[in-house]
């Protein structure tokens, strides 16, 4: 009865010592798993890009205005009601284009053609109002542009802008 109890006592003792390691090997696999899921949820936080993400303007940036004076003053003269009258303007060429600027340049001749016959062609009595010279302007800016556009491919300029206007 003595080897029965003694075996009894030795599989009561293998019994919790295997149920242990079986336990610690659980609680070691299920560390593991904890560990190597959190290393991938920081991963996916944490990592990615190096370079922060720029955002995107909705409006593009406008450029700096470049304007090109177009000297000497014009001088048109006009005969109304029989007296000689005289209009002076000084024109000033807008644009945001820096290297159409540069091409508009050695047409600078032509674009001044093209405006002397076009404020020669006005009445004279219209260019009293504030909205005759806003027409003549927006003439301009017009005739300038399409000019721009059959000798250099590109209207280039913004707006033609009157600096300077005298009415005699």
């Amino acid at each position: 009865m003595a080897k029965q109890s003694e075996s009894v006592e030795d599989d009561v003792q293998e019994k919790p010592a295997k149920s242990r390691k079986k336990l610690f090997i659980l609680i070691g696999i299920g560390l593991l798993a904890l560990l190597i899921s959190a290393g991938g949820v920081a991963f996916f936080l944490l990592g990615g890009e190096d370079a922060p993400e720029q955002e995107v303007s909705a409006e593009p940036v406008q450029q700096e205005a470049i304007y090109q004076p177009l000297d000497p003053a014009f001088v048109v003269n006009y005969a109304v009601s029989g007296r000689q009258r005289y209009m002076q303007v000084s024109v000033v060429l807008m644009s945001r284009d820096a290297a159409g600027m540069a091409k508009l340049n050695q047409h600078l001749p032509l674009i001044r053609n093209q405006l002397v016959m076009l404020f020669g062609s006005e009445d004279f009595e219209s260019l009293m109002t504030p909205e005759g010279k806003q027409a003549l302007r927006d003439k301009a800016t017009l005739a300038v542009k399409a000019l721009l556009e059959k000798e250099v491919g590109n209207p280039v300029i913004e707006s033609v802008l009157f600096t300077n206007m005298v009415l005699q």
